[in-house]
């Protein structure tokens, strides 16, 4: 099978969508519920129907009422009093109903978007999160997802109901009335609907502006909340707070040209209603005075110019908060419209358990194509057996692990697994087969069991135990109050660096991975600490196939073949005494750090 080269990330999407692309791509989410949904839509016509029922009951009544009071008893009929109460009581039961109905609709839309999107981030390639900043990103899907909710009720529950209302008093105006009425109510809702959407439109792009001003200041915050210590080490709690302020600043002007285009916005509106109110009201008012129309008729069109123009006069704050929601909810759709750099080829297969046998054959690799990263890197790693991996800092070394994982994809050769190339294996068979110790063990805020158990979430109790116990974890955890019970912090930050090396271990071991990545695993670490993890890793190693990349010599003497790393390629490779008799770049290397090991020592004992 054929592979392209795929270092380079694909050109993105383009952030402007448009609305009805946005709301395209949201309708199947919620028509997968059609049952309800038509249900709800059926009660809102019933609602509606009822509602402009009722203030043609209360003409009819107050028609039957402008008797004399002897008369009233007789003349008024029980069943429009009768249908009056009974329209009143529908219009609310069918509006109830209606929510109710689709209240599960809406929450199982937002359900299954926010899964979407968090599968599918999980699912972008490595470069897609280096590249963002987690604040920023955490919060368009949160504002993404309350969107969605938001979008759905203005929806359902004002705007349709609005525009059903508008049609039945339009048809009812022109067939019961002048032509005037119904002219000058359509006029005026056209007038106003226009208005409202043009300048609406306007404020779209004010309001985007504050939405990234917004999310650019959240990152800014959590950026610098997650690298505390660095803050404090240099003592930048005021240059932070200026940063934050300044970006803060940014937001607030943008809010506040925001809220002067809305104020703008209302008055506008304000003057169109009361336009064609008081209109209305003078036509109606000259008909009663010439005997054309009745009193109930001018209650009727008072009644429905109420109906209409209250709920009209909050369509716009509704449409400014759809416009609003369309423009979070397309934002958190761009994530789901992210490239996937990475992914599984329609027949990718799984990799079969046991013994693995890794080959890198003849790779290439670069980040970026104006920097190549690795050149015909070519070895193999035999199954059960040890390879170590070395070289100065930026040589390439942990660009191997990233590529053995399929973070990225090489850009040419390729890398196989038992004779399969990785780019033909479905990705989640072929990392449940690699386990890994990084430099940097990043731990969840959580207990001491759980991070060990997440190498595995199905392990037993007794097992996570014994991974510990293999990590050397027992007399630490023996002397902690709540034992495998404690929480490690943020990040793991309540632990040392061997404790949370030792974590890693445990972590691996319980995965129980045919391959094992050992990544500067002990760089970080004293020469006392380096020496007991070494030996765990060494343990670890046993019966495996692994993969240690080491910055330190000491650590991989063992290992059955050493692969010297210079600038991405293989300068050397041999046995540690063989390296050491060639006299080349490995032993070169080998008798600095032994002399800067001798030069710490002394250092030590004369302190």
């Amino acid at each position: 099978m054929r592979h392209r080269a795929s270092g380079a990330l694909p050109a993105p999407e383009p952030t402007e969508r448009h609305d009805w692309h946005t709301l395209k791509t949201l309708i199947p989410y919620l028509w997968s519920y059609r049952g309800r949904v038509i249900f709800a839509l059926s009660c809102l016509l019933l609602a509606k129907l009822a509602n402009v029922g009722v203030p043609m009951v209360f003409k009819h009544l107050v028609d039957a009422l402008t008797i004399t009071p002897e008369q009233a008893f007789i003349v008024v009929p029980a069943a429009i009093l009768g249908a009056y109460g009974v329209l009143r009581f529908s219009t609310s039961l069918f509006t109830e109903l209606r929510e109710l109905v689709f209240a599960r609709v809406t929450q199982q839309a937002v359900r299954n978007i926010s899964l979407q999107v968090f599968n599918h981030l999980h699912a972008l390639s490595l470069r897609f999160h280096l590249e963002r900043q987690t604040g920023g990103l955490t919060r368009d899907i949160e504002r993404g997802t309350r969107s969605v909710g938001s979008l759905i009720s203005y929806t359902l529950y004002s705007i349709l109901p609005t525009l059903v209302e508008i049609g039945l008093v339009i048809g009812i105006l022109f067939v019961n009335y002048d032509a005037v009425f119904a002219l000058i109510t359509s006029a005026t809702l056209i007038f106003y609907i226009t208005f409202t959407v043009r300048v609406t439109n306007w404020r779209t792009a004010l309001r985007r502006k504050a939405n990234e001003l917004d999310s650019a200041a959240n990152a800014r915050a959590i950026d610098s909340l997650i690298n505390f210590e660095t803050v404090k080490y240099f003592n930048n709690e005021r240059f932070e707070a200026g940063r934050y302020d300044e970006q803060l600043h940014q937001w607030a002007d943008a809010q506040i040209k925001n809220q002067l285009s809305l104020s703008g916005l209302n008055i506008g509106q304000a003057a169109i209603i009361s336009t064609a109110v008081t209109a209305m009201m003078w036509l109606a008012a000259n008909r009663v005075a010439a005997g054309t129309m009745t009193i109930g008729d001018i209650v009727l069109i008072n009644a429905y110019m109420l109906q209409l123009y209250i709920p009209l006069n909050f369509l716009g704050v509704i449409y400014r908060e759809i416009r609003q929601s369309l423009t979070d909810i397309e934002r958190m759709f761009g994530l789901l419209g992210q490239h996937k750099e990475i992914d599984d080829t329609p027949d990718a297969g799984s990799l079969a358990p046991g013994p693995a046998t890794v080959r890198f054959e003849h790779v290439d690799f670069h980040y970026d194509p104006a920097r190549d990263i690795l050149f015909d890197v070519d070895f193999t790693i035999p199954a059960g057996r040890t390879v170590a991996v070395v070289g100065h800092s930026g040589s390439g070394k942990s660009t191997l692990a990233r590529l053995l994982f399929r973070f990225y994809d090489v850009t040419g050769g390729r890398i196989t697994v038992n004779g399969v190339d990785v780019r033909d294996l479905q990705q989640d068979s072929l990392r449940r087969a690699i386990g890994i110790v990084p430099q940097d063990t990043v731990l969840f805020n959580d207990t001491l069991r759980y991070n060990i158990q997440y190498g595995n979430p199905e392990a037993s109790p007794g097992a996570v135990e014994a991974a510990a116990s293999a990590a050397q974890l027992d007399d630490f955890i023996a002397r902690l109050p709540e034992g495998m019970d404690t929480r490690v912090g943020e990040r793991g930050l309540k632990l040392s660096g061997g404790e949370k090396q030792r974590v890693a271990i445990a972590r691996a071991l319980l995965k129980d991975p045919a391959v094992l990545i050992f990544d500067e695993a002990t760089s970080a670490l004293d020469s006392k600490t380096e020496k007991a993890i070494q030996a765990q890793i060494d343990r670890a190693a046993r019966g495996r196939t692994a993969l240690v990349i080491a910055h330190r010599l000491s650590t991989v003497a063992h290992a059955d073949e050493i692969i010297v790393l210079d600038q991405g390629r293989i300068v050397e490779r041999g046995h540690h005494r063989e390296l050491l008799a060639a006299s080349g770049a490995y032993a070169q290397m080998w008798r600095l750090q032994q002399q800067e090991a001798h030069e710490r020592d002394l250092e030590t004992g004369a302190a």
